[in-house]
């Protein structure tokens, strides 16, 4: 049997990462968070003082940039930029507009394309983003379309920030949730849509436990159990 890849796609700010991590636990899959791997672009870009929306700059910076992914033991995503762990540094909320202006450079995402694709050849996958069931795993054998009114989202992240210790305001963070919103689906390059196939779920007035209940049924109503082989 080939392996099984599930694609979940959403705005920012709807959960997509930490709900996919929770599956991936569950289903014995691999996640794959890839708004972490444009995260670290995005902080490459900042330590260089390269302007992340000036595409030649960025992409000469590309090729000398040693980006990986790892997993420690407890299955978690670790994001290593040219061998340093980075993956509490990339969560700051400033990299977050950071990742947003390098993602829309079309040479940021043929540059990153490669290793999404190569990490669902190898394992049975939970992949976030974008574009994913769009561009990156159009053939994926679930895509889910993860979604919440903005006013959620950004109280979402507000509790978010400040579980981490950071300042947070609403109308901040609103504002930044919406923003985001519009660049992500005005931009060129792969922008922020729902693919034709995909199952929509809407977290909009769902907690925690109960949006990972109405994502694990989709997974087991499509997928059967959802359960592939563990790696």
């Amino acid at each position: 049997m080939g392996y099984r890849s599930i694609a979940i796609d959403g705005p920012s700010g709807a959960g997509k990462s930490t709900l996919a991590k929770r599956l991936a636990q569950e289903l014995g899959f691999l996640y794959v968070d890839t708004g972490a791997i444009y995260r670290t672009v995005g902080l490459a870009a900042r330590r260089r003082g390269i302007d992340p929306s000036d595409a030649p700059a960025v992409g000469q910076m590309l090729p000398n940039l040693s980006i990986a992914m790892g997993y420690g033991e407890d299955g978690l995503q670790q994001m290593l930029l040219d061998g340093e762990d980075v993956t509490q540094a990339i969560r700051e909320n400033e990299i977050s507009r950071w990742a947003s202006k390098v993602a829309a450079l079309p040479v940021v995402r043929d540059f990153l394309l490669g290793m999404q694709r190569h990490a669902a050849q190898e394992h049975n996958v939970i992949m976030d983003g974008r574009d994913i069931g769009t561009v990156v795993l159009p053939q994926a054998d679930l895509k889910i379309f993860l979604t919440a009114e903005a006013g959620a989202r950004a109280e979402r992240r507000c509790r978010e920030l400040l579980e981490r210790g950071q300042q947070a305001d609403f109308e901040q963070v609103l504002r930044e949730v919406v923003e985001r919103d519009r660049r992500d689906m005005e931009r060129e390059t792969s922008p922020l849509r729902q693919a034709d196939d995909a199952v929509v779920a809407d977290t909009t007035g769902l907690n925690l436990e109960e949006s990972f209940a109405l994502l694990l049924e989709i997974i087991q109503n499509r997928l059967g159990d959802g359960e592939g082989r563990h790696e």
